[in-house]
């Protein structure tokens, strides 16, 4: 397992002496029951403090840190993990290395996909390690309790991993940004498409946290009023290996849609399990609701052909795509998630915000990044919203059978490319408390 913080730059090493000493003795925390996992954490950040903050004081004038509270080791690693932190490391490469004279760094945490670790990462990036963005923050559950660590320190903090639409809504923020895709793209996207094929009634298998319920219900208030009908759901717990029961439960509803309102490793074993119970055999169409490239990578396209499915992003969409999408690989041997796109996006937004502000005060950086249109491999006038909602187009692809496929990752056919303005949720409907009615 990689160690559970870790500084990383190919440009600038730096001294974190608390930093350091947290690492070595968060290492273990994840064989520790639960409850002993705050008490842990609260601790560490206790016994470093002192130490770090002579440390931060004197690096004032510093390397410009920007913080990844990622997924290293586990359920959500091949979307974000190592891949985000290379992409992040080639987008400080492409801007040049430095800001405003000052090198500029990546800083990682693993939050092993616990919100308490998320949450003191995110208290400890900040406070003590000088800290002054934050991106990622693979996974819904942690997203939330980092977002609240970084609003009340008054943080820019850039989601890229997550999908919980309630980070643009109910914990919204003026420093929080919802960068690549959200569940309410992933509903209106994925849902309508279906239901226009016919495919109008659907059972729902759901991941029992924030983001798997929400992407339910935003999929679910999708497919009704398109005229379609939800006729069950069942949830499961997260990282589950073992998905007979819930897939007996969808295939004896007879929907013609299973929906897989999970991710990672969850949607890869209820992909590989439907197929092994016969269910797509016999009629059924599976459609995960957020599935990424290297899941289909995961499954074969043996067993994941003629899925459907919404992206925010896929290597071979253009020149542009392409061209990063080599560099992207050669680094990693891997084609990027649109999460690690995002990510290699949303730090080149910030940073050019940054030198454009001449500062990194949050709130100059964040009315340039809001004022700017987001013109790059990533996206194209795309703009950060009022909300924190980054507008941009969203994809409908087809996973290709083995014989379409030219080469590993060569998985998608493009069905329809969806404007940023039709695939997420209007301002009118927000529940933001920035937005005023």
């Amino acid at each position: 397992m990689p160690p559970a913080c870790a500084e990383a730059s190919d440009a600038v090493t730096a001294p974190a002496p608390s930093f350091e000493f947290h690492r070595r003795l968060v290492q273990p925390i994840k064989g520790l029951k639960e409850k002993n996992v705050k008490r842990v954490v609260s601790g560490l950040v206790a016994a470093t403090l002192v130490v770090a903050a002579s440390a931060v004081s004197a690096q004032s004038n510093g390397p410009l840190k920007i913080g990844a509270v990622l997924d290293m080791s586990g359920l959500f690693a091949d979307i974000t993990g190592p891949g985000s932190e290379a992409a992040a490391k080639m987008a400080i490469e492409d801007f040049g290395g430095e800001v405003l004279g000052r090198k500029v760094q990546i800083v990682v945490a693993d939050h092993l996909n616990k919100a308490d670790l998320a949450a003191n990462f995110t208290r400890e990036l900040i406070d003590n390690q000088g800290v002054e963005a934050i991106v990622d923050v693979a996974g819904s559950a942690t997203a939330l309790a980092a977002a609240e660590m970084a609003k009340a320190r008054n943080r820019i903090i850039m989601f890229n991993g997550p999908g919980a639409v309630r980070l643009t809504n109910e914990a919204c923020g003026p420093y929080i940004v919802h960068y690549t895709y959200d569940t309410y793209a992933l509903a209106s996207v994925t849902g309508l498409a279906t239901v226009k094929r016919g495919l109008d009634t659907w059972f729902f298998l759901t991941a029992d946290y924030a983001f798997g319920q929400e992407l339910e219900r935003d999929t679910s208030s999708i497919v009704t009023r398109a005229g379609g009908k939800v006729i069950g759901n069942v949830r499961h717990p997260i990282n589950t290996s073992d998905f007979s029961s819930f897939l007996l439960q969808a295939q004896s509803s007879k929907a013609k849609v299973i929906g897989l309102a999970n991710a990672g490793g969850d949607t890869i074993n209820a992909i590989k399990q439907a197929s092994e119970f016969g269910l797509t055999q016999s009629g059924q169409k599976l459609s995960p609701l957020l599935a990424f490239i290297s899941d289909i990578d995961s499954v074969g396209l043996e067993t994941a052909q003629g899925l459907l499915l919404a992206e925010a992003f896929y290597w071979d969409l253009n020149d542009e795509t392409r061209a990063f999408s080599k560099r992207f690989m050669e680094r990693t041997k891997r084609a990027p998630t649109s999460a690690q796109a995002g990510v290699y996006s949303s730090v080149l937004t910030y940073l050019n915000a940054v030198r454009k502000a001449g500062t990194t005060e949050s709130a100059a950086v964040m009315k340039v990044m809001k004022e700017t249109p987001i013109n790059d491999m990533f996206a194209k006038n795309g703009r950060i919203r009022e909300d924190g909602r980054m507008v941009h187009d969203m994809y409908l692809f087809e996973v290709k059978k083995p014989s379409e496929s030219k080469a590993r990752w060569d998985d998608y056919k493009l069905l329809a490319t969806v404007s940023g303005d039709d695939a997420f949720q209007p301002l009118s409907a927000s529940r933001c408390s920035l937005i005023k009615k």
